[in-house]
């Protein structure tokens, strides 16, 4: 038993090569999304039924108030009973408003299940380009920048982001670049650059004075 303690430390020694031996790499799968044109079509249908949807609940909240602001401006001409009867009509539709909101943005809601229906095959399609790179590269492991995984310092030559994308057929000219992490969760248009402003011409863009030549040394004898 003894021995065999002794020899674990050994062992553990011998494997460490063997591990540190694989290859692996990172993917910005955010990055990769952000580039393919389903991904950016899906966003924007999903920002258009959530931009619709909220408005439905504004329109019933607006709805809850002039029932309430009438309820206000009436309550002492009502007698009891039609006081509680429209206090449980404000009180249903309050409860209604919430229901509904939920049933929409909740957890696993109708916009959480629209959103993996229409990204899904994205993602499909971004994981299976990531297994063919890896297989071509032989890569043991493949972490994925953009996850919960937190990347302290990256070496690029480890970044197969482009190798994905040209996998995918939307590789650029520059292959093996690093991508930029960032929330790709919504695609928005690029904005114009706005032009130059009166009196921000650059002055300093002036062309530089050519260095005169050296004149042509003339030597001591005469013909």
């Amino acid at each position: 038993m003894k021995k065999l303690v002794c020899l674990l430390p050994l062992l553990l020694l011998l494997a460490m090569p063997v591990a540190w031996a694989q290859k692996f790499g990172y993917v910005d799968s955010e990055y990769i999304m952000s580039k393919m044109p389903a991904y950016g079509a899906a966003q924007q249908e999903l920002n258009t039924l959530s931009q619709n949807w909220q408005k439905d609940i504004e329109s019933m909240r607006k709805d809850l108030d002039k029932m309430y602001r009438a309820y206000q401006a009436e309550e002492v001409l009502l007698t009891e009973p039609m006081k509680k009867k429209r206090q449980d009509e404000i009180l249903k539709k309050e409860q209604d408003i919430k229901a509904y909101q939920n049933k929409i943005f909740g957890y696993e809601g109708t916009l959480f299940k629209k959103r993996q229906e229409l990204t899904k095959p994205v993602q499909d399609k971004v994981f299976e380009a990531i297994e063919k790179v890896a297989k071509k590269k032989q890569l043991a492991i493949v972490f994925d920048k953009a996850g919960d995984l937190t990347m302290l310092y990256t070496n690029p030559t480890h970044d197969y982001t482009e190798f994905v994308l040209e996998e995918l057929g939307l590789g650029s000219e520059e292959r093996n670049q690093p991508g930029q992490k960032g929330a790709v969760r919504t695609v928005t248009t690029p904005t114009t650059p706005a032009t130059d402003e009166p009196g921000n011409e650059q002055e300093d863009a002036k062309p530089a004075p050519k260095t005169p030549k050296p004149a042509p040394r003339t030597s001591g004898r005469k013909n």
